[in-house]
C-alpha cells in the first residue's frame, strides 16, 4: 500500500504529459479531470492508512534513506495533501467551466498540462522526506504557476508575474543555500536524519539554520514583513490561478515550516520570536485589507493576515497548539479557494473588481450572495462554522499556555477576527446591498485589466457556480464533521510533538 504514495506523485505528470499531445479539447478536460478524481481517492485511502497504521514510506529505486529519495505519508501530510487536491478538482472544473462561458477553448492547450504539473509538485512537497526534494518540489510549482498566472497575459498581469517570480526565485536561491550550509553541518539532508543531529550541532549554528529555513519558507508563505510580493502578484491572475494560488501554495510553504521547525528543531516552550511574527501577520495583514478597495486586493490581504492564525499554534510548540494550527490549515485551504472563486464570479458578472464601482452595478443572484455569506463567516470565526472551530481550539491553546505569549497571541487573533468580520461586511454591503441597474440577468467576463464585455451564462457558467458551491459545502462539511477532522488533527499534532515513528519508518537502520 505504500506504493500509493509514489502514484499521487507520478500520476499527474505522467497526465500533464499525456494533455500536451494534440487531443481535442474535451479529451483534455477528460484527461485532468479523471486524473484529480483518483487522485482524490488515492488521497482518502493513504489518510485512512495513515491514521490507521501510522506512516508510510516509499524509497523511490529501492534506495533506502539517506541514500536515495524517500516519500513519506503520515496523517499531517495525507491530510493536507487530501484537502489540497479537492480543492484543486473543483478549481479546475470553475477553470473549465469559466473557459466555456467564455468562449476559450484553445486555454486548454496551456491551461491544463500546467495546472497538472502544478499538482504534482504540490503532492511532492507535501510527501518529500528530504530537503532538497522539498526543494525540487518548490521549483515544480514554480515553473508551472509562472506559465499560469501569465495566461492571457497584458501588461498588469506580465509585471505582477515578475514580481512573483523575482521573489520566488531569490527565496529559492537562498534555500539552495541552506540545503547546501545544512548537509555540510550534518552530513546528511533527510529530514528523519536531520532530526538526531542538528541536535548535537553547537546552539547557535542549529539556530541560524532554523532561522534560515523560517525565512526562505517565510517568503514563500507571505509572513510579515515578507509578506510584500503576494497583495500585488495573486490578485492579477485570471480567477481560477488565483483561487488555486491562495488556497494551497502559501500552505504548502508554511507546511515545510511546520515540518521542518518541529522535527529538526523542536522546542519544549514557546517561541516568542514566531509569537511576534504571528501577532504582527494577523495584524498588519488584516489593517491592509481593511485599507482595499479591489476585491481581490482584500481577500490577498485576508489571507497573509490568516497565516499568522497558524504561526499561532507553531509558536506555543505543545500538541494543543500544533492541532489548532492543522485544523486552521485545513478549513483556510477550503475557504480561502471558495472566497476566491466567489469573487471571480462576482467579477464576471459586475465587469470590476473594485467594490466602489459595483455598488448597485447590477442585481446579483442570491445563490452567490450565499456562496460569499458562508465562506466569509467562517474565516471571520462565527460560530459555528469551521473557522470558529480552529480559532477555539487555538484560543484555548494559548489560554493554557497561561503565560504573556500566549495571551498576546489570543488578544491579536481575537482582534483580527473582529476585524476580519469588519472587511468581509465591507465586500458584502458593496457587492451585495444598493439598487441595482436593469442588467439584471445577464454576465459580464472579466479581463483583470479593466475591460470587460458580456456574456450569457450558459453551462460554463453553471459549471462555474457549481464548482464554487461545491468548496462552500465543504466547508460546511468541515464543520459538521469536526470531531473526526479534531481527532485526524490532534494525532497529527501528537506525531510532531513525537516523531519517533516518522523516523523509524524512514531510516531502515539505527541512526550513528
Amino acid at each position: 500500500m505504500s506504493a500509493l504514495t509514489a502514484v499521487v506523485v507520478l500520476l499527474p505528470f505522467l497526465a500533464a504529459g499525456a494533455s500536451v499531445f494534440p487531443l481535442p479539447p474535451w479529451a483534455v478536460r477528460s484527461v485532468s479531470t479523471t486524473t484529480l478524481t483518483v487522485l482524490v481517492g488515492a488521497g482518502v485511502a493513504l489518510l485512512t492508512l495513515a491514521h490507521t497504521r501510522g506512516p508510510l514510506a516509499v524509497h523511490v529505486g529501492g534506495w533506502p534513506a539517506p541514500a536515495g529519495i524517500t516519500l513519506v505519508a503520515d496523517r499531517l501530510s495525507a491530510l493536507l495533501l487530501t484537502v489540497s487536491l479537492l480543492v484543486a478538482l473543483a478549481v479546475l472544473l470553475f477553470a473549465i467551466g469559466q473557459g466555456t462561458a467564455e468562449e476559450r477553448p484553445q486555454a486548454a492547450v496551456v491551461l491544463h498540462p500546467a495546472y497538472l504539473v502544478l499538482v504534482g509538485g504540490v503532492s511532492l512537497a507535501y510527501l518529500s522526506g528530504d530537503l532538497f526534494n522539498l526543494f525540487v518540489a518548490f521549483e515544480v510549482t514554480l515553473g508551472a504557476s509562472y506559465v499560469l498566472i501569465t495566461l492571457e497575459a497584458r501588461e498588469a498581469r506580465t509585471r505582477a508575474a515578475m514580481t512573483y517570480t523575482i521573489v520566488s526565485l531569490t527565496s529559492s536561491l537562498l534555500f539552495l543555500s541552506v540545503v547546501a550550509f545544512t548537509y555540510a553541518a550534518t552530513g546528511t539532508v533527510t529530514l528523519a536524519q536531520l532530526a538526531g543531529r542538528v541536535a548535537v550541532l553547537p546552539d547557535g549554528l542549529a539556530e541560524v539554520l532554523g532561522l534560515l529555513l523560517l525565512t526562505v519558507f517565510g517568503i514563500k508563505s507571505a509572513l510579515v514583513p515578507l509578506h510584500f510580493w503576494l497583495p500585488d502578484s495573486y490578485p492579477t491572475a485570471p480567477a481560477p490561478i488565483t483561487a488555486v494560488f491562495a488556497a494551497l501554495l502559501t500552505k504548502v510553504a508554511f507546511y515545510a515550516i511546520l515540518r521542518t521547525q518541529t522535527l529538526i528543531f523542536p522546542r519544549d516552550e514557546a517561541w516568542v520570536l514566531l509569537a511576534v511574527v504571528a501577532v504582527a501577520t494577523m495584524l498588519v495583514g488584516i489593517l491592509g485589507a481593511i485599507a482595499q478597495d479591489d476585491i481581490n486586493r482584500l481577500l490577498s490581504f485576508t489571507l497573509v493576515s490568516h497565516i499568522g492564525f497558524m504561526l499561532f499554534g507553531l509558536a506555543l510548540f505543545d500538541t494543543a497548539g500544533l492541532t489548532g494550527t492543522i485544523l486552521y490549515m485545513v478549513h483556510h485551504i477550503v475557504v480561502q479557494g471558495a472566497l476566491f472563486l466567489t469573487a471571480g464570479l462576482v467579477a464576471r458578472r459586475t465587469g470590476t473588481s473594485a467594490l466602489h464601482r459595483m455598488k448597485g452595478r447590477l442585481a446579483l443572484p442570491t445563490g452567490i450572495a450565499v456562496l460569499f455569506a458562508l465562506p466569509a463567516l467562517s474565516i471571520a470565526g462565527v460560530p459555528p462554522f469551521s473557522g470558529f472551530i480552529a480559532k477555539i481550539t487555538l484560543l484555548r491553546a494559548g489560554a493554557s499556555e497561561a503565560g504573556p505569549t500566549g495571551y498576546a497571541l489570543a488578544s491579536a487573533a481575537v482582534l483580527t477576527s473582529v476585524l476580519t468580520l469588519y472587511a468581509m461586511a465591507r465586500v458584502w454591503s458593496a457587492v451585495f446591498w444598493g439598487a441595482p441597474d436593469d442588467l439584471r440577468g445577464s454576465a459580464v467576463v472579466y479581463k483583470g485589466d479593466g475591460g470587460h464585455q458580456a456574456r450569457g451564462t450558459g453551462r460554463g457558467g453553471l459549471l462555474m457556480f457549481a464548482a464554487t458551491a461545491a468548496l462552500v459545502v465543504t466547508g460546511l462539511l468541515l464543520a459538521a464533521f469536526a470531531a473526526p477532522l479534531a481527532g485526524v488533527a490532534a494525532g497529527a499534532a501528537d506525531d510532531l510533538v513525537h516523531p519517533g515513528s516518522y523516523r523509524s519508518e524512514v531510516l531502515t537502520e539505527e541512526e550513528p
